[in-house]
């Protein structure tokens, strides 16, 4: 005799959405992730904020085949009585099994290693000019190419955060620590579990930490040693160059055209997503593919141009299939354009210069909007994005 199973509906699942009792459903089944959550490599945040309804989408979107054996283990031995899977979503899924099928996702070319080598030579030209030349303009031109090495780990670090770039765990981990805490300053444990919140919340005013902005956070992370570690290291090194330039006028010289230059990077960023739909309130698994699509925004340019971006030109991709190569996204763009027009979903791109633009408007309607003192404070979405969960 068949064994009979135990389900739950969608409702009774929501109410399973808090700390210390946490269930998810993945393809109909129930699984408690209370305990896991303190563990999860990608931090609590995903779990958090997709508790308590279908999962299914981005758990596909982040994890590779070989993560669906762990999840019998968190299993509860109920199942979804009102499971449906939506058209977009049946379609989503069938373009990971086909990329997954094409081997697209362990193909990711050389670009990490002319990187690194790239990035040798900036650091080497920029200490070089520190230590060895006297004129002003040299050392200004010193600061600008820290800054563009900053640029480059930050391509790194971000894709190192989503898949393995190198040939093992360890020494990926390594280059995390190298590009992220040693050379840039940034605690990259602490960014990756802030990125994948982005990821999940995407353009929440509520819960996408990139688009909070606040002017202070606190945030614990793992393998606390090693990041410490790598920041005492960044600084050391960046103090003691700046220390070797000859004045103090050429010292804010030097650390202004630095962070002047990487904030190209932090421009980039914003024009991916400022100018797209927002919305207040948690993210939800039944429209995975929707929300991304819906929040992101592709720059166009030509493929010469791919290492300005960094590849993430191609916004939605990246966030639709998070795990692939970064110099695989041009080639899936035609299958994603294709798959928005089927369901008639916005498919957004524009220029970079287009894309400025736009970013501009939104922040001045944002500004607008802030002074409207027709419309109380706590009525308009500049109140929710300040009183934010993150």
């Amino acid at each position: 005799m068949a064994e009979s199973k135990s389900y739950v509906t969608s409702d009774e699942l929501k109410k399973h959405n808090k700390p210390g009792d946490l269930w998810i459903s993945i393809q109909g089944k129930i699984y408690d992730v209370s305990d896991w959550v303190k563990d999860h490599p990608g931090g609590a945040f995903p779990l958090l904020n997709l508790s308590g309804q279908d999962a299914t989408d981005a758990f596909v979107a982040f994890h590779p085949g070989t993560a669906w054996k762990f999840l019998d283990k968190f299993f509860n031995g109920f199942y979804l009585k009102d499971h449906s899977v939506s058209e977009v979503s049946k379609d989503y899924r069938k373009l990971v099994y086909e990329f997954n099928k094409m081997g697209l996702f362990e193909q990711k070319g050389h670009g990490v290693l002319l990187r690194m080598c790239f990035m040798a030579v900036l650091f080497c030209l920029s200490v070089y000019g520190v230590l060895c030349c006297e004129r002003v303009l040299v050392h200004l031109i010193c600061g600008g190419l820290m800054g563009f090495l900053w640029i480059q780990s930050g391509w790194i670090g971000h894709d190192s955060g989503h898949y393995q770039v190198m040939t093992t765990r360890g020494i990926n981990r390594f280059a995390q620590i190298l590009s992220g805490n040693c050379l840039a300053g940034i605690s990259i444990s602490w960014w990756k579990w802030n990125h994948n919140a982005h990821h999940i919340a995407c353009n929440s005013l509520e819960f996408d930490p990139d688009l909070q902005h606040m002017p202070f956070f606190a945030r614990s992370v793992p393998r606390r040693g090693q990041e410490l570690l790598g920041l005492l290291v960044f600084w050391i090194w960046y103090p003691l160059l700046v220390s070797c330039l000859p004045n103090w006028g050429e010292r804010l010289m030097f650390v202004v055209a630095s962070f002047t230059v990487t904030g190209i990077q932090h421009v980039q960023f914003c024009l991916n997503h400022f100018s797209t739909s927002v919305y207040v309130g948690p993210p939800t698994g039944h429209d995975w593919f929707e929300k991304q699509t819906s929040g992101t925004l592709d720059i166009l340019c030509p493929s010469w141009m791919d290492w300005f971006h960094g590849g993430l030109q191609f916004q939605t991709e990246h966030h639709l299939f998070p795990r692939l190569p970064t110099c695989q996204l041009r080639k899936i763009s035609p299958f994603v354009k294709e798959l928005c027009k089927k369901h008639g979903l916005p498919y957004n791109a524009a220029s970079f210069w287009e894309a400025n633009v736009m970013t501009c408007k939104t922040l001045r309607n944002a500004a607008l909007q802030a002074r409207d003192f027709t419309k109380p404070v706590p009525k308009n979405l500049v109140w929710e994005a300040v009183n934010t969960h993150g």
